[in-house]
């Protein structure tokens, strides 16, 4: 059995067809089917049965994947920390992040870290709350920017910064003029919301619950640019993370108002696996991202 080999196999085990595993090693889809077949006799159990189009892990398959997925992820963190060794001003940082931070936050972060050490590479992933914490527990990313504390054993989270949530409205609307508002005054109306396993979906729903309320689904997206132009149509309201003088364009004919009768507003933190040493490249890069975003010192009066 080779690398290649376990590579090929986990990603079959995950979903993929063995004519797109075989695409990605770069080999026939007949020798990839070999090879699987050789691994099987090596191992001594049927490790993948076909399922319509799709192999499948058997019972036999799911244990050996467990070992496999931990064996690959030694091995490629050693050729990391050797590959830093080596020229510790290169290196890979693998982050993953919520989707609305992919549009400010993360691109700030990164292109000032590379000011620094130019030559260090990102292998960036974007996803919803659930699917970050998954991608830390998998160990296909070293570090995780998303909202508020996980609160899973496991991981070790540290707040970077608090991003405020503004009320969004159509600009025609009733409460357009104005620039506070109680978010309990729009209780009676539809809201755009994410759908459920995103971050702002569960700090919408805390908000409009500690405001008295539980929102009213009008529609639900998976980006936050859907949800400014469902709100731009005028078919309802939503929370979203937004700078209050964003201006309003005939595309997103939008107000964005303050919130006062709750705290309109979420933490974004920066988060790793507790048990795991990161490599040095991405140990350093969170130390960037937290002294980026630190509040600056107040001057002495």
């Amino acid at each position: 059995m080779d690398l290649q080999v376990l590579r090929s196999f986990q990603a079959v085990a995950e979903g993929m067809t063995v004519t797109e595993a075989a695409a990605q090693a770069r080999i026939t889809q007949p020798a990839l089917s070999r090879a699987l077949r050789r691994l099987e006799e090596e191992v001594g159990a049927e490790l993948l049965q076909r399922v319509g189009r799709l192999l499948r892990p058997t019972p036999a398959g799911r244990v050996f994947k467990e070992y496999v997925d931990a064996a690959l992820d030694s091995y490629d963190r050693g050729r990391r920390a050797v590959a830093e060794v080596v020229d510790p001003e290169a290196g890979v940082v693998s982050l993953a992040f919520l989707h609305t931070l992919g549009t400010w936050l993360v691109p700030k972060l990164v292109t000032g870290f590379r000011r620094t050490l130019p030559h260090v590479r990102f292998e960036l992933h974007q996803h919803e709350e659930n699917g970050l914490v998954q991608h830390l527990l998998d160990a296909t990313a070293d570090l995780v920017i998303t909202s508020g504390d996980p609160g899973h054993p496991l991981i070790t989270w540290r707040r970077l910064l608090v991003e405020p949530l503004w009320l969004a409205v159509p600009t025609g609307h009733r409460l357009a003029g104005r620039g506070r508002v109680r978010l309990a005054e729009v209780a009676e109306e539809p809201f755009i919301l994410l759908k459920p396993g995103y971050g702002l979906r569960s700090v919408t729903e805390t908000l409009c619950r500690e405001a008295g309320f539980t929102p009213l689904v009008g529609f639900e997206g998976e980006e936050v640019h859907t949800l400014r132009g469902l709100v731009a149509a005028g078919l309802g309201v939503s929370l979203i993370p937004s700078s209050p003088d964003t201006a309003a364009t005939p595309d997103f004919p939008i107000r964005y108002l303050e919130i006062t009768d709750v705290r309109g507003a979420r933490d974004i933190g920066i988060a790793r696996l507790t048990g795991r040493t990161l490599p040095p490249v991405s140990r350093r890069f969170m130390d960037h991202a937290l002294r980026a975003t630190a509040a600056p010192a107040a001057e002495p009066g």
